[in-house]
């Protein structure tokens, strides 16, 4: 049973296309790596996914709900039931500044869900040790490492529970001595079976930790397959010619 479903986005920004025709599916417990050049699209299609970049045409359907079905969306109140079925971790972490690490963790549980104090408090304490970062609860964000700033995002996106995990670029912003720390904890989550999304230029961990890779080029997705017959025999001209540049 896909848990997602997307078909025929169109974007564009006046005359440039960003997004066109882009159709896929997800099951669940995938763990799908989307490679391609910069200014592919890669960030915009998965924003769209989570309705911080409104679609031209299209559909975007998660389990049985339509956040966008031919175009029209779901009421506000739906958006927000299906939008929040997922988390969403950005390449430059976007911590809140003035809270604690700890505090971060819990605003949107609190606020967003009025989930109880202790299970809220509970359930922070046990994400922070799960990216080994329970040392930094009371800490703020500007006294941590770029990594475990980044750990902090992922921790605070699992907070709310989320059937699927989009990841943007979880790495780039990161110096390579730090990217290592980041993909051991989403390798974890892939061995745990979350559902993932994830847009990464690093070319080993797509294919070691992903079960799918998807690559995309201009707006569109070119090629998809296993990691292995993706990187070892890649069908299309787009798709070597990319794996040729980046992996020589």
């Amino acid at each position: 049973m896909a848990i997602m479903r997307v078909s025929n986005l169109k974007k564009s920004y006046g005359n440039l296309e960003v997004l066109k025709k882009v159709t896929f599916e997800i099951e669940k417990n995938d763990v799908v790596a989307v490679i391609g050049p910069s200014g592919s699209g890669k960030s915009t299609m998965l924003r769209s996914l989570v309705h911080l970049e409104q679609i031209d045409a299209g559909s975007i359907q998660i389990g049985d709900e339509f956040l966008v079905k031919d175009g029209k969306y779901a009421s506000v109140q739906e958006i927000k039931q299906i939008t929040a079925r997922m988390g969403m971790v950005f390449q430059h972490f976007n911590l809140f500044p003035h809270l604690t690490v700890k505090e971060n963790l819990e605003l949107a549980p609190r606020i967003v869900k009025g989930e109880a104090e202790a299970e809220v408090d509970k359930r922070s304490k046990e994400l922070l040790a799960k990216v080994g970062l329970s040392d930094k609860a009371d800490a703020y964000p500007s006294k941590l490492s770029g990594g475990q700033k980044q750990r902090v995002a992922i921790a605070r996106a699992l907070m709310m529970k989320p059937d699927i995990l989009l990841f943007d670029e979880p790495t780039s912003a990161l110096d390579p001595e730090l990217t290592g720390e980041v993909l051991q904890v989403i390798k974890q989550l892939a061995e745990e079976h979350m559902t993932m999304i994830v847009v990464t230029h690093e070319m080993g961990f797509a294919r070691e930790v992903a079960n799918q890779v998807m690559f995309m080029d201009n707006g569109e997705f070119i090629e998809s397959g296993e990691p292995e017959s993706f990187f070892r025999n890649p069908q299309s001209d787009r798709a070597k010619a990319f794996l040729q540049r980046v992996l020589s």
